[in-house]
Order: C-alpha cells, then structure tokens, then sequence
C-alpha cells in the first residue's frame, strides 16, 4: 500500500519552486522510475544538473556505481579525484582468421556465419580451460588476456589445432607487458606490440616476442626464431619466435 502511494505522488506543480543546487542521477533504463519523469525535472527545477546513464538497473549500489559517485562528488566539491589506471602486468593474445574475406565469398553468408559461430564457441571453450580473459572479438579474432604467458601460448595453439577441421586456419601473435584495464577494455604499448606480432604470423603460426619466450622457460613449449623485426609504431626492433608443434 505505502509503495502504491509513493507512486501515486504528483509534484510537478512545485518544481519550480525549488532554488537550490540540485543534481537529478537517472537510469535510462529504469523500470521502476521512468526517465520521463528524471527529464521532467531536470526541466522544470531552475539550474538543475541532470545526468542520464545508459544502465538499465535501478538500485544505486548496481551497474556503474563509481560514475553515480563521480558525479555526486563533482557536484559536491566541484572537482573529481584522479583515477589511477589498474596497471597490471599480463599477457595478451591477438587471434585472426586467415583470409576471412574471401572465405566468407565462397561460402556464402549462412555457411560462414555458422562456420564463425562454431570458431567462437571453439575459442571461448579453450579461453575457459586456460583461464584467459575474454576482452573483446575483433572481426574475426579475439583479443584476450592471460595472468601466465605459457596458458596463452597453449590456448593459441588449441584454438588453431581445433578450427582446422573447420577448414579454417587462424593465426595468433602474444606478447607480455604492463597493460591498462579500463572499462572492459585493455590499452598500453604491450597491448599494441601483441596486436604488431600477431599481424606477421602467418597462416596456422603463433608468433610471439622474445619476452614471451623467456618468461616460459621450463615450459614445455619450443620455439624456432624469427628474427629481428621493426614493428609499426613501436620503438627498437624486437626478436619474434614462432611455436613449434
């Protein structure tokens, strides 16, 4: 009963009677408050902040609880902390399928859209047995991150001995360093030099930089040299190594 009187309450007639600071957080894809009624205010009410977010939730203690802090603390004090960037360090992985374009010509859209589906289900199961970090696809790859370099390698190699019985050959490049977590996403040079290796192996190759290879000494992982190669973008020129079967 008082929650079916609460939404029974009408104060549109003395919002703008309201002169003081005022800082309206709305949810665009709030249920129980509409955003109608947020805008409303935001109008009404003489020098109002409003701020819609495009979350569903309505509880303030889910979805992006940090933004609804920023803007409650920049409203408070006029200033926001400095958000320290989580630097860890991590080992990123860079798969592509080879020659995507013209296989997805020869097969035509159905075929190559199940051929995909079927590549991505292969990757995320290999991605879980080795305890990597799904971050995001990219066209036809993936970029993800592994707390180990010798997991990448591993989980590289089984996603390209697994596609291949899909006729589909992938090619995967990694690299270690210090990496940049922000809202789901990774940046940082290390996640740019991962993205430069991957780009030069070939079909069915992992490729990896030569921090790769020294951090999994005593792993049983071989590797046959590359050489020395200048990367786009990147300073110095670094030693690559491919993984042997």
């Amino acid at each position: 009963r008082d929650r079916r009187s609460m939404h029974e309450i009408d104060v549109r007639d003395i919002l703008p009677s309201i002169h003081v600071p005022t800082l309206i957080v709305q949810r665009a894809g709030d249920r129980v408050c509409p955003v109608e009624g947020a805008r409303l205010m935001g109008e009404r009410i003489e020098g109002a902040r409003y701020v819609e977010l495009d979350e569903p939730d309505h509880l303030p203690f889910l979805g992006d609880v940090d933004r609804i802090g920023d803007e409650v603390e920049e409203f408070l004090t006029g200033t926001r902390r400095s958000q320290v960037p989580d630097r860890v360090l991590a080992t990123v992985l860079f798969t592509d399928i080879v020659d995507s374009t013209r296989q997805a010509s020869e097969h035509g859209d159905r075929r190559w859209r199940e051929l995909i589906e079927r590549h991505d289900e292969l990757t995320r199961r290999q991605l879980d047995r080795f305890r990597g970090r799904e971050i995001k696809t990219l066209g036809d790859g993936f970029l993800a991150t592994f707390d180990g370099p010798a997991r990448a390698v591993e989980c590289a190699c089984a996603v390209r001995d697994g596609v291949r019985p899909l006729g589909i050959d992938v090619r995967a490049g990694a690299h270690t360093g210090e990496c940049e977590f922000a809202g789901g996403d990774v940046r940082g040079m290390a996640v740019n030099i991962g993205a430069r290796v991957g780009a030069m192996a070939g079909p069915g190759e992992v490729l990896v930089s030569s921090t790769v290879k020294d951090l999994t000494v005593g792993a049983d992982l071989s590797f046959a040299e590359r050489g020395e190669h200048e990367l786009k973008g990147v300073p110095g020129s670094w030693r690559l190594f491919a993984v042997e079967p």
